[in-house]
């Protein structure tokens, strides 16, 4: 047995020098050393020795699978070493030429709009609820006091799903869900994209985004109402915004108003942003109508609240001198790159 292991030895270096490939080399390990190698049936007549040849032998075993192991290593850091040669050789780089230019993304105009307004309500005790895009049309429009026969609830401005299903007008719903499963006080805002059945144009678009606010607590008033929205205006535009509250018409809310800040671009003077009035109108608001509140389900003689709601596409553009809303929806890098 002995003599068998030295040829085996022998048989394997021989074969060695033949090998010019990793993966022969790889062929070879197993052929020799692997679970069924020869090396590995060779040692299965190890049961048939004597005691005193079996640590003679073992030995023997020990020091051929050793050498053959380490003649193994050295042809493939060989070989190893031959293929980087290879590669350095063939893969030539020229220093000389320019790099290639690696783009990086951020955030789309809107969505950094969206999350600043977070952060600012946030910061006003407010928290952030969420509801569906497709809605009942109790919840759009019977729930917000919004009559049957109001413009808001024709085929030509809302999309129909079915007859009691839309995609929400508004994220005003959000707001009447809250006050259905939670009770008062409530201080939330919706952000959301919004539904109507609107000519795409420089300034209308039937997809857009919203986001609503509602406060609900004892003894709220329209004063709570102006100083939480001029603090939001001069937090948005500057401490040196103004507002300005214009009387308006909205069946959920009574009182309602219309806000407008000072033009952000001319501080009020009057300029192209602004049509030369100082002013733009930024959003609508009201203190929420006694029966929104008895529709879902709250007191109006112990509790009131007011709500509002804005264009975020109008913001957007409002706050980075965007003249079409088109642009916010094209995806062309060559205006979103202008945001880095």
């Amino acid at each position: 047995m002995e003599l068998e292991l030295i040829q085996l030895k022998d048989r394997c270096l021989a074969d060695l020098k033949d090998v010019c490939e990793l993966k022969a080399l790889d062929n070879l390990r197993i052929k020799y050393l692997g679970k069924k190698g020869e090396l590995t049936i060779a040692l299965k007549g190890m049961g048939k020795l004597s005691k005193e040849e079996r640590p003679v032998i073992g030995k023997l075993a020990n020091e051929v699978r050793e050498e053959i192991e380490n003649a193994l290593s050295l042809q493939k850091q060989i070989l190893d070493k031959e293929e980087i040669d290879m590669r350095i050789k063939e893969e030539v780089i020229d220093v000389s030429l320019p790099g290639k230019k690696h783009f990086s993304g951020s955030l789309h105009p809107l969505t950094t709009t969206i999350n600043e307004l977070k952060e600012i309500f946030l910061g006003m005790g407010f928290s952030i609820a969420e509801g569906p895009e497709i809605e009942w049309a109790k919840y759009n429009f019977d729930y917000l006091n919004v009559p049957l026969d109001h413009s808001a609830r024709d085929l030509q401005d809302t999309f129909y799903y079915e007859d009691d299903i839309v995609l929400r007008t508004q994220t005003s719903p959000v707001q009447v869900r809250v006050m259905q499963e939670q009770k008062p006080p409530l201080r939330i805002i919706s952000p959301g994209r919004v539904y109507r059945s609107d000519e795409i144009d420089a300034t209308h678009s039937p997809v857009f985004h919203q986001m609503e606010g509602l406060v609900i607590d004892k003894d709220i008033t329209m004063s709570d109402l102006k100083g939480t929205l001029n603090m939001f205006a001069k937090k948005l535009f500057g401490e040196q915004t103004k507002t300005k509250f214009r009387p308006h018409q909205f069946y959920f809310t009574e009182p309602s108003a219309e806000m407008d800040v000072t033009c952000f671009k001319c501080g009020g003077v009057g300029c192209k942003v602004c049509s030369n009035t100082g002013w733009i109108e930024i959003l609508g608001c009201g203190m929420v109508h006694p029966n929104v509140l008895k529709l879902c389900g709250i007191d109006p003689d112990v509790y009131s609240g007011f709500a509002f709601g804005m264009g975020l596409d109008r913001i957007t553009m409002i706050k980075y001198g965007i003249n079409d809303l088109r642009l916010l929806f094209e995806n062309d890098l060559r205006f979103l790159s202008q945001f880095k």
